[in-house]
């Protein structure tokens, strides 16, 4: 019996996925295995017993990644679950945007109590003018799953759509249409843009990527969305930008302080993935990947270990996540070697400081020993044998 403990509520869309090897409890006292959605890991202490966290979502800001490494623990998240709840969003900002419907709606409301309200809404709706999207230009900055969902969209729209991610996987190359313009210039697509949407991960290369120069940089009067992170953009020149008409708005969905009543902006309450298909889908897609890593060893959507597609399980196996360090296939065979087993299959792989190796057995009588012998080996951070169900 697998033992998981939830930190949230979590759909029930979780035993989709789970099978009745899995017991599922929010006061699980030694888990092998923890589904979370936003609640803070930094300051819980992780019980030895726990091999996996799975975050149904996509960042993992909540979750303490290096502990997480030195014990051994593999973390999940699930990209793309999420993905057309954030697209309509998206797609949804842009139309707000254009046309200050919000600015509408609560000019209307304001109507309240007077007389003739059709007459004055008619006097007054030239205030609320702005363009259709049609014919203009959309500028997509990442092509993941929500980039290229909202490149699809926006060319269903007519609109001319330009995409810059020159790390764009084959996967999402082939789900672009055709009519996407692939953009190998980063400053010419800002140049050129009537709108720019965010949609990449926050990380060294790209915290504050829209700071002055870039925002500079873009086409006078241009509308800037932001459904990645708050981080990718730089408040103090993302005002000056809109101050001096550089941008004509800003729709977030990441709202902060220093942006609060700042002529246009347009901050929504990270709506992005607040659907219940979205959560469903990330529930069931986290279970999904604790129960391959749990049963099998595989490894699918980790943001600390490779990812690895093993073979189905029908032999002993050993699963050692371990250092990337030199010479450390060679002490593992070793130790397969002094007690005389036949490995039928290995796999190893490998993700910046951190390594996987796997092994399929021909014999099960000396697992758990040779076990017990790699995990004294320098570097090696966890061991653990898997067997065939019955």
């Amino acid at each position: 019996m697998y033992r998981l403990q939830t930190l949230n509520e979590i759909s029930d869309a979780i035993y989709q996925s789970l099978n009745a090897s899995f017991s599922v409890r929010g006061d699980e006292p030694a888990p092998d295995g923890i589904l979370v959605r936003s609640a803070d890991m930094h300051s819980l202490a992780l019980p030895p017993s726990v091999l996996a966290v799975a975050r149904a979502g996509a960042g993992v800001n909540n979750i303490p990644l290096d502990a997480c490494s030195e014990q051994g623990i593999c973390v999940f998240n699930t990209p793309g679950a999420n993905a057309n709840a954030v697209c309509e969003l998206a797609v949804a900002g842009m139309l707000l945007c254009s046309r200050d419907i919000v600015g509408g709606i609560q000019w209307a409301q304001g109507l309240k109590g007077q007389a003739d309200v059709p007459k004055l809404v008619e006097k007054g709706k030239s205030a609320f003018v702005g363009p259709e999207l049609r014919g203009k230009r959309l500028g997509i900055i990442g092509l993941g799953a929500i980039g290229v969902l909202v490149a699809n969209a926006a060319v269903a729209l007519g609109m001319d759509v330009g995409g810059y991610d020159p790390a764009i996987s084959v996967e999402h190359a082939w789900r672009l249409s055709r009519s996407v313009h692939r953009a190998t210039n980063l400053d010419e697509l800002l140049a050129t843009s009537d709108y720019v949407t965010l949609h990449l991960p926050l990380n060294d290369k790209t915290r504050g990527m829209m700071d002055g120069q870039s925002l500079g940089r873009m086409k006078r009067g241009a509308h800037l969305l932001n459904f990645a992170r708050a981080e990718l953009v730089d408040t103090v020149a993302l005002r000056e930008a809109l101050d001096t008409g550089v941008l004509r708005a800003y729709v977030t969905d990441f709202p902060t302080e220093a942006l609060l009543d700042v002529k246009g902006v347009m901050p929504i309450p990270h709506l992005g993935a607040s659907t219940p298909e979205s959560e469903d889908n990330c529930a069931a897609m986290a279970a999904a990947q604790l129960r391959d890593y749990l049963e099998c060893g595989v490894i699918r959507n980790s943001v600390n270990l490779p990812d690895t597609e093993l073979a189905t399980l029908t032999k002993p196996r050993v699963a050692v996540v371990h250092r990337n360090v030199p010479n450390m296939l060679s002490a593992i065979a070793a130790a397969v070697g002094d007690l005389a087993i036949n490995i039928s299959d290995m796999v190893n792989k490998s993700r910046a400081a951190m390594a996987y190796t796997v092994l399929d057995l021909d014999l099960s009588d000396a697992v758990q020993s040779l076990a017990d012998t790699i995990a004294a080996i320098p570097g090696v951070i966890r061991v653990r044998t898997l067997a065939p169900k019955a």
